[in-house]
């Protein structure tokens, strides 16, 4: 047992108990735990030792969690996990992954119509059964089905950071092998997509043999597809399948470019190849017989007149055109971010306190940062009220004080209500530097009375961000319907930024919408939304969202040195047009950051 399969099963337990509709603090404390877990850099099994009292320090386990770790090491599950099947069948879980499905309505069809399975729930979905429960009419029972195609469709998808989990100890092991001169992960990988169908890793070497002897031995390996010299093929236990290709180093720059893909962006390019007379493939450049490159994937490039196309544009959505005219964005990198504008303290649903968060930031080398915990009507999270908020603001003037060694700004993740009112009373609005606004509740509204609800909340002349815009969960949930095109017409309009959150399970805004708002005008913060110190680490996953939709420094507000960062937040925002608020197109506000005096840290 990994600490993948920890987590797993933690977060099964949280399902389970939300499902029963128990105490939501003891949700949490299991969703918690889960995610310290996940996150944790070291084998959980490494500091189990008799007692499990290395465990029980960690952020958010203590010492009963600590015991549950050590009977899942021990015993591969928890009792706890079989007790609660006992009561709700576990195949309810899987029912909670489709959109229109929470924990309510999986109780609900369990307990009034037995439905257990999701095929069940497909059945009586297409008979019109769903209809005889209160609150479920065709709309929703449309939706539910749509949902069900959509969860099978991404079933076998892996969350990046869960392909990275099983990926890179693979590479690692592989490059023990004798004769590797280059190795790399090419595919979706690669592209840093938000989640990896399987994953390809390439190899430059003269013999592929001992490598792929290597290759099929290693202990996570669960089926071997296939073996040879060039091509080798595996099931992870895990169930990602791994593939390896074995090519010549005068070839490996070809072959990168064409095992990177995307199959849209390699067709495109070959075409172009053909309109000069040359062949391109996975071995190389070649005008007839002769080559003419494939070394380096700059050469591959080059053949057809275009500047080097970084992987994480290669979707045939513009790239090569801008490559043709010299305009490719230099894009944003991690050690542009000077700080960073959401996280939770043990103040509601964070594990870690306020001053661990500041020094876990300063040490990381922010110029700023903000913390931002939950508002009231977010229970599960134990969201606070306006007074709650004060005595945070409170204790945050005190450690200033202290000269903390960076700017911690005051500031609140406030729900948006299903009216488009703030969850939080305008005195204490007022007393904070950013006010950050989301959306955490009642997602089955129409796209129009959706999209009307964060309107609203964005033209209040305090709000600063729209954190995770879509509201996604990567696997559980999908996006709320919403119109991007009008809230970032809108966010461009009044100054309001939008967010990429890092958390690998958001990945939100996508690469997608990121794009589309760029070219509306709108500009960026790229946040981790932390909950624990550990998570402040996953900063790179939201910069790899970003450089996917097409953004430099200059479009993320959070690449701005203190001062500058410090005038935009304080300058009174605009006042949304009348197209804005009636939801006309309007042509995009040309804008840039000021990068004064702005420096980089590394990385």
């Amino acid at each position: 047992m990994d600490n993948a399969d920890v987590a797993r099963i933690f977060d099964e337990i949280a399902d389970l108990l939300e499902i029963l509709d128990e105490n939501p603090f003891r949700v949490r404390a299991y969703r918690n735990a889960a995610r310290t877990v996940r996150v944790l850099g070291e084998p959980l099994a490494s500091l189990a030792g008799e007692d499990g009292a290395a465990l029980a320090k960690l952020p958010g386990i203590g010492k009963d969690l600590a015991g549950k770790i050590l009977e899942i090491l021990k015993t591969g599950d928890l009792e706890l996990r079989r007790e609660l099947t006992k009561k709700i069948p576990a195949t309810l879980l899987e029912m909670m992954r489709v959109q229109g499905v929470g924990p309510k309505r999986a109780r609900q069809f369990y307990q009034e119509l037995g439905i257990r399975t999701l095929q069940e729930l497909e059945d009586a979905a297409r008979s019109g059964r769903l209809l005889k429960l209160r609150g479920m009419g065709p709309t929703l029972q449309s939706r539910i089905l749509q949902g069900i195609s959509a969860h099978r469709a991404r079933a076998s998808r892996y969350r990046l950071d869960e392909a990275e989990r099983q990926v890179l100890p693979f590479v690692d092991y592989l490059r023990k092998a004798p004769g590797i001169e280059i190795i790399e992960v090419a595919g979706s990988f690669r592209r840093r997509c938000d989640t990896v169908g399987d994953a390809d890793i390439l190899v430059a070497a003269a013999n592929g043999r001992p490598i792929a002897d290597r290759f099929v031995a290693y202990p996570e390996v669960g089926r071997v597809l296939a073996q040879g010299t060039t091509r080798s093929s595996v099931l992870l236990q895990s169930g990602l399948q791994v593939d390896l290709r074995v090519v010549p180093r005068v070839s490996y720059g070809a072959a990168l470019h064409y095992f990177t893909g995307s199959k849209a962006h390699n067709i495109a390019v070959r075409a172009m190849g053909v309109k000069r007379g040359l062949k391109i493939n996975e071995y190389g450049v070649y005008k007839g017989a002769r080559r003419m490159g494939g070394r380096t994937e700059e050469e591959v490039y080059r053949a057809v007149g275009l500047r080097f196309v970084p992987p994480e544009l290669r979707e045939d959505r513009g790239e090569l055109e801008a490559a043709r005219r010299g305009r490719l964005p230099d894009l944003v990198e991690l050690r542009h971010i000077r700080g960073d504008l959401q996280m939770h303290t043990d103040a509601t649903d964070g594990a870690d306190s306020l001053e661990e968060m500041v020094r876990a930031c300063r040490d990381r080398g922010y110029a700023y940062m903000a913390i931002t915990d939950h508002t009231k009507t977010l229970r599960m999270a134990g969201g606070m009220e306006g007074a709650g908020f004060r005595r945070q603001g409170r204790a945050i003037e005190k450690l200033k004080e202290r000269g903390p060694g960076l700017a911690v700004f005051k500031s609140a993740e406030v729900d948006i209500l299903p009216d488009g009112r703030l969850d939080l009373d305008e005195q204490a609005l007022g007393t904070l530097d950013i006010v950050m606004v989301a959306v955490h509740s009642k997602f089955d509204m129409t796209e129009e009375a959706m999209t009307e609800r964060v309107l609203r909340a964005l033209r209040h002349p305090n709000v600063r961000i729209f954190a995770h815009p879509t509201g996604r969960l990567l696997g559980r949930r999908d996006p709320y319907p919403i119109d991007m095109a009008r809230i970032a017409r809108a966010a461009a309009d009044t100054g309001v930024l939008l967010e990429i959150d890092a958390q690998p399970e958001r990945l939100d805004l996508d690469d997608v919408h990121t794009k589309m708002a760029k070219e509306a005008g709108a500009r960026f913060v790229i946040d981790t939304d932390a909950h624990r110190v550990a998570d402040l680490d996953i900063m790179r996953f939201g910069v790899d969202q970003a450089r996917r939709g097409w953004l430099t420094a200059d479009d993320v507000a959070n690449t701005l040195d203190l001062a500058a960062f410090r005038r935009l937040i304080e300058t009174p925002r605009r006042l949304p047009s009348a197209a804005s608020i009636k939801g006309r197109p309007r042509a995009p506000r040309k804008r840039r950051l000021k990068r004064r005096g702005r420096t980089t840290r590394g990385s």
